[in-house]
């Protein structure tokens, strides 16, 4: 407990961090909502459709920030500044460094996530999630998984300077897998295939059925855990005081 209030506490005066992870995706959930309708609604047959497709990418942006930007620079920061190596004389395990500083990104991506629900429905009256429950199991475990591949991006970091360098290469493929710029309904077949095990596309297509009110499937529940699991016992392994 003590380690996660004194770790909550440098985070939260790393107010920018904060600023441009939950400032960025609203801006461009309000931007995008209302000059692009069709992004929030779709009609058939005078029926509103709510289209999930742009407030379940703006998630994953925020996530994949806080995952392969702020996370890996935060811990490849305390390593080179030697705040590791003294930790290191202490009786902390690296897994309790590590779950703390999870603990932590996954609450501020909870913030992140619960103000673009909250733009989205007061700006331009996008419908917030309809599979409540569904929802918030596949938010845990996709955020958990992420941010498990930041955690591996920050333990093999060499420097402060290379973390967020390492993480954009490893962000931007993931936003595109995930579907950010083009949807997953209208990839090749081949990149969908990819797409289908990248973490960040099963993920994303778990949010997408769970805003419209269905269930995850299966598959793509698998996939995150393994993910999970797969990236968080390599951090683990990987974690370097020095």
């Amino acid at each position: 407990m003590k380690l996660l209030v004194m770790e909550a506490k440098l985070h939260l005066r790393d107010w920018p961090s904060l600023l441009f992870t939950i400032g960025l995706p609203v801006g461009l959930l309000i931007v995008l909502g209302v000059s692009i309708p069709s992004f929030t609604e779709v009609q058939d047959g005078g029926q509103r459709i709510v289209d999930t497709h742009m407030p379940s990418t703006m998630v994953l942006l925020a996530l994949l920030t806080l995952s392969c930007s702020v996370l890996p620079a935060v811990l490849a920061t305390y390593r080179q500044q030697g705040v590791l190596r003294r930790m290191s004389t202490t009786p902390v395990h690296p897994a309790r460094l590590l779950g703390v500083q999870l603990l932590i990104n996954l609450a501020v991506g909870t913030v992140s996530t619960v103000i673009l629900i909250l733009a989205g429905w007061l700006a331009f009256g996008s419908a917030p999630p309809q599979a409540w429950a569904w929802f918030i199991l596949v938010f845990l475990l996709g955020t958990a998984a992420l941010l498990a591949i930041g955690l591996v991006i920050a333990a093999l970091a060499p420097s402060a300077k290379s973390a967020p360098g390492i993480g954009s290469v490893v962000m931007f493929p993931l936003m595109f897998l995930g579907g950010m710029w083009v949807p997953r309904e209208i990839m090749p077949d081949p990149l969908r295939a990819i797409s289908d095990f990248s973490v960040a596309g099963p993920f994303t297509q778990a949010l997408k059925d769970t805003w419209a009110g269905q269930p995850p499937q299966l598959m793509h529940m698998v996939v995150v855990a393994a993910g999970l699991v797969l990236f968080g016992g390599l951090a683990v392994r990987s974690f370097r005081w020095e």
